[in-house]
């Protein structure tokens, strides 16, 4: 049984909630990703934000993401997988929200990142490709 350990991304970084979007923006740059978990002063995950978020929930509003903050736009619960969790529940999480990272927990903090690209490295070609359909069917439908 393979567990979400053995496939995660261990280096993965949060933006910690008095960060500012602009500091969240140029942080997905450096990584080259398109989301990062916000996590309290505490280590524990708080919510997940994304370029998108950035985008429509601030700039398109007219606001200035210098000056807002990331605990604005982490609402409600964030989903995650336990780091000793079989790998299948990961996809199953990722496949029913249509998410493509997912932040890894262990002893209530994170403590890496699985991502769809983890699991491509890792996974049959048939698996990964029903897990990048059930991702894209949903946000062609959102558009």
């Amino acid at each position: 049984m393979s567990v979400v350990r053995e496939f995660m991304t261990t280096d993965a970084r949060c933006i910690t909630e008095d960060q500012s979007l602009a500091d969240a923006a140029r942080m997905m740059l450096d990584l080259d990703c398109g989301s990062l978990p916000i996590c309290g002063d505490d280590g524990k995950l708080k919510g997940m934000i994304t370029d998108r978020d950035i985008v429509l929930k601030c700039v398109a509003a007219g606001r200035d993401p210098r000056e807002m903050m990331a605990r604005d736009l982490a609402s409600g619960t964030p989903h995650w997988v336990d780091a000793d969790a079989n790998v299948d529940a990961a996809i199953e999480l990722m496949e029913r929200h249509q998410i493509r990272r997912l932040p890894v927990i262990a002893d209530h903090k994170m403590v890496g990142i699985i991502s769809q690209g983890d699991i491509a490295r890792n996974y049959s070609e048939q698996r990964v490709g029903e897990l990048v359909e059930h991702i894209s069917e949903r946000k062609r439908m959102q558009v």
